[in-house]
């Protein structure tokens, strides 16, 4: 069994989230590269500022001369303006990297010994600037961790907005597909019940312009089909006649050797008539069948009378049943003609015919079951496999074949059932569409 090939929208839709992910991957990158570079700005303006603003305070508040900072170390009473967040800090170191003042969350040794103005990096993961307040040194001070986490929350928000953006747009493309897809199923519904051989078929006009040539294409293809048809049936037709009147003089040329040959002649021109009469019944049957023009005849067709009219010789049959259906009566009378043919000539000698209803009470349903030898297993399932594919070639016989045919003329199918003894055949024929 072949695999079902790939859909259109499912790979579409693969791709873009493939898309999406990448995309949102990139994009996280080059906003992270971005903003780590503004974050970093950003932190140290700050840090510029606060070390301005401390400057401000600690030169108000606390004045030391140069005799007063050897060994002053230590930080200003609680409550007089310190800063201390937990990822800031800072010192104020004197000449020789005596460390002077410093905030709680500062380390108690200087975090440089020789004076540096501007930012730097310092033992510890600190980020610190250094602004001169007088002879001094003013050190404010972030964590790195701070910045970490700075980037790290944005990066993740960049990422977050990202990935909703891609979905929103693969979840958008994925109904945009679908609606433009649909016209496509739409022609696939429309071929599906195109019957090109009906007098002024035609597609409709696609919504799609991309859709033009195979509307086109398939139009082409059933108008070759049609003349193909047409072609077919006009030779089986004149077949048909043509051989209907030289049958019908052997037939007459029979019975009148019949009444005048001798007794002894009789069996075997007799076996000679049946064959031309069972020959004129197929032939009856493809002209019924091939006739030009493809509409039923519907009418109520009495079944039993119906077959009172068939000329099958040897072979008795029972109806049963409701007594009419609605079929196109030439066609019936050759599908019903070419299965008790069938049944007489696989060894039946009695027929029971069942009418019932159809499907949905739609119809009709004529069971024909003779009491011959039946078939094997094997040979059943392989009927009954070629009747549901209409694989004709090579797998049933003319008369089975052409039952099927009339019957799905009718809307129908034939359908066997399997039997102990016997050989069972349900013709099923769909309602008059005109009702």
């Amino acid at each position: 069994m072949n695999a079902a090939p790939p859909s259109i929208r499912r790979r579409l839709s693969e791709s873009v989230l493939m898309l999406t992910v990448v995309w949102a991957l990139l994009t996280s990158l080059v906003v992270g590269l971005a903003v780590q570079h503004e974050v970093n700005e950003l932190l140290d303006d700050t840090l510029q500022a606060s070390a301005d603003v401390l400057a401000e305070l600690i030169g108000e508040r606390v004045v030391l001369g140069p005799s007063d900072t050897a060994g002053v170390v230590g930080t200003p009473a609680a409550g007089k303006g310190e800063l201390t967040d937990k990822h800031f800090a800072w010192q104020l170191v004197g000449p020789g990297g005596a460390l002077l003042l410093r905030s709680p969350l500062a380390p108690a040794q200087a975090w440089v010994t020789q004076p540096v103005k501007g930012f730097a990096e310092a033992t510890g993961q600190w980020r610190i600037y250094g602004r001169a307040v007088g002879e001094r040194m003013l050190y404010v001070a972030q964590t790195q961790a701070e910045r970490e986490e700075a980037w790290l929350e944005a990066g993740l928000v960049s990422a977050g907005v990202a990935a909703l953006v891609g979905a929103l747009c693969a979840l958008w493309l994925r109904a945009r597909v679908g609606r433009e897809l649909r016209p496509l199923a739409d022609l696939s519904a429309a071929i599906r019940h195109h019957d090109p051989l009906s007098p002024g078929a035609t597609l409709p006009h696609p919504a799609r312009e991309e859709l033009l040539p195979i509307r086109d294409a398939i139009e082409a293809l059933g108008r070759r089909l049609a003349r193909r048809v047409a072609n077919e049936r006009a030779f089986s037709a004149h077949a048909a006649h043509a051989l209907r009147t030289p049958l019908a003089g052997m037939d007459a040329q029979l019975a009148v050797a019949l009444r005048e040959s001798p007794p002894a002649l009789h069996p075997r021109l007799l076996r000679t008539r049946a064959a031309a009469g069972r020959l004129s019944r197929v032939v009856t049957a493809l002209l019924t069948l091939f006739r030009s023009g493809v509409d039923l005849q519907w009418q109520t067709v009495d079944v039993a009378a119906l077959l009172g009219r068939l000329p099958v010789e040897g072979l008795q049959w029972q109806v049963s049943g409701g007594p009419t259906v609605q079929a196109d009566p030439d066609l019936l009378a050759a599908a019903l003609i070419n299965l008790l043919d069938n049944a007489l000539r696989h060894g039946g000698h009695q027929v029971q015919i069942d009418i019932g209803p159809g499907a949905n009470g739609e119809g009709a349903c004529i069971s024909l079951r003779d009491d011959g030898p039946g078939i094997t297993p094997v040979h059943f399932t392989a009927l009954q496999d070629a009747l549901q594919a209409q694989d004709y070639e090579g797998h049933m016989g003319l008369g089975l074949m052409l039952a099927d045919m009339v019957a799905r003329a009718h809307g129908g199918h034939v359908m066997l059932l399997p039997q102990a003894s016997g050989f069972t055949v349900e013709l099923w024929l769909g309602g008059n569409p005109a009702e």
